[in-house]
């Protein structure tokens, strides 16, 4: 997911993506667990993807302040 694809988002849709992104991870880290996750790149991506949403979130809201 391209950063500038999730700047065209709301903030309550970035925060829903968030919360299905953490689901998705949980997931993928109980099927690595149980050697059933095959491709393991995924658990990176998503957790990349988790901080460039909060990174986008973060930014609106120190823009905000100021």
């Amino acid at each position: 997911m391209k950063a500038r694809e999730l700047r065209e988002l709301s903030d309550p849709e970035l925060q829903q993506k968030v919360r299905e992104l953490r689901e998705e991870l949980f997931r993928l880290r109980m099927r690595h667990g149980t050697a059933q996750l095959e491709n393991t790149a995924r658990l990176g991506q998503t957790r990349r993807d988790i901080a460039r949403i909060l990174t986008i979130l973060r930014e609106r809201a120190r823009a905000a302040r100021t």
